[in-house]
């Protein structure tokens, strides 16, 4: 009985092992299971924002640097001086001179390393004055960038030597017929659309102007000729873009003296073609940059009210139907000449006298003369003066025989 148990077990085990060996190889086996394959959601495509700018009836505005605009110490001043006066409109650099951009989210800055984290919560800060009653614009600086000169050498102005040209002051400038410069102001201006700037306003829309610009050269062919049909070009593409997909309006901002001469200067602006694309032309018609004798005065920058009066005069008869559009930047800063409030505020009122309605004062260090703003009770002052005028006279004021006020 002892020797049987064990051979009971052996055969037990043997036909065990061959039942396992049997439905291993069983064709119609159950697979094991396998981890669940999860199959990843499609990416959320973002939709773009299309803004709907509450532009005032006319605007009055400042414009400030990107470092004030991020400053909540400086902001809380910002949003008093707006509370207390008659601006209704600021101006914001959102990319500089220099190249720098100061608003996350703009691939090409980030790669090139343009970005500088001045006011990474400029959302917060435009939402607060939108909710005041404030128009908001972000200015941008298109052809004058070093950093992307530098960073994308294929983009750059060159010099006779194949080399990357230069102004006097050592800045490199990104070559306006380059079409991925274009892009990559797009980009900055969409991203300022998305944050919830209501208008873009161009700066340096032009070629360069100091220092050898004889030895530039271009991707394409270059003439005067060229050159303002390239920025009628860019600013059709930017309307296309910025205004009728995205509903921002479009700023440009000019040199004083394109308000008075024929010829484009020889950097590509003509104010009349610029007006045919843009919502609105700032010329800029600081008294201290026009030239000894502009206008048969002396001393130019000594003659706010004049100067501005002539140069808005030569606007209207230039710009024609176009004239509405006209929104000038005036000086609040002193430049080899004291300016005070008095002189800030015959500025505006040359403006009113010639019958623009429109301005934005320009202090480098967004530093303003309050004294020469109106309370807000007395804002529509201008309005509000051109109706009676309307009602007591049929005939308009002749601009050509400005008084002051």
């Amino acid at each position: 009985m002892k020797k049987i148990i064990p051979l009971l077990l052996l055969l037990i085990l043997l036909f065990s092992s061959l039942f396992l060996v049997a439905s291993f190889y069983r064709k119609d086996r159950v697979p094991a299971l396998s981890a669940p394959q999860i199959t990843p959601a499609p990416p959320v495509k973002k939709e773009p924002v299309f803004v709907k700018p509450h532009k005032p009836r006319y605007v009055r505005g400042i414009h400030l640097s990107a470092w004030i605009a991020g400053s909540k110490k400086h902001r809380q001043k910002i949003k008093q001086l707006f509370a207390e006066t008659e601006l209704n409109t600021v101006v914001i650099a959102v990319k500089e001179y220099n190249g720098e951009v100061y608003i996350p989210g703009v691939k090409t800055a980030q790669e090139i390393g343009a970005y500088r984290a001045a006011m990474p919560d400029i959302r917060t800060f435009l939402d607060e004055l939108k909710k005041d009653g404030v128009y908001t614009s972000a200015r941008i600086v298109l052809f004058k960038d070093s950093i992307a000169a530098t960073m994308r050498p294929e983009w750059a102005v060159r010099d006779a030597s194949g080399n990357i040209w230069k102004n006097n002051k050592g800045t490199a400038w990104v070559d306006p017929y380059n079409r991925n410069t274009w892009e990559y102001n797009f980009a900055v201006a969409e991203a300022c659309i998305d944050l919830g700037f209501e208008e873009i306003q161009f700066d340096y829309v032009r070629f360069p102007s100091d220092g050898e610009v004889s030895q530039c050269r271009y991707s394409q062919p270059h003439s005067s000729t060229t050159a303002i049909n390239n920025l009628g070009d860019f600013l059709r593409a930017a309307r296309k873009r910025l205004k009728e997909k995205r509903g921002a309006n479009i700023s440009v901002d000019v040199f004083g003296l394109t308000t008075a001469v024929e010829h484009d200067m020889g950097i590509g602006q003509n104010i009349v073609a610029m007006a045919k694309e843009a919502d609105f032309i700032c010329p800029m018609v600081y008294p201290s940059h026009y030239p000894k004798g502009s206008f048969g005065y002396r001393n130019p920058n000594s003659q706010p009210y004049p100067i501005v009066c002539k140069s808005m005069e030569k606007a209207s008869r230039r710009l024609g139907l176009d004239t509405g559009k006209l929104r000038p930047y005036l000086q609040d800063f002193s430049l080899g000449y004291k300016y005070t409030s008095k002189e800030v505020r015959e500025q505006i009122q040359a403006c009113y006298d010639m019958d623009i309605p429109e301005w934005t004062l320009w202090n480098p260090r967004s530093s303003y003369s309050s004294e020469a703003l109106l309370e807000p009770r007395f804002s529509s002052r201008y309005e509000n003066n051109r109706s009676s005028e309307t009602k007591g006279s049929s005939s308009p004021q002749n601009a050509a025989s400005p008084q002051t006020k």
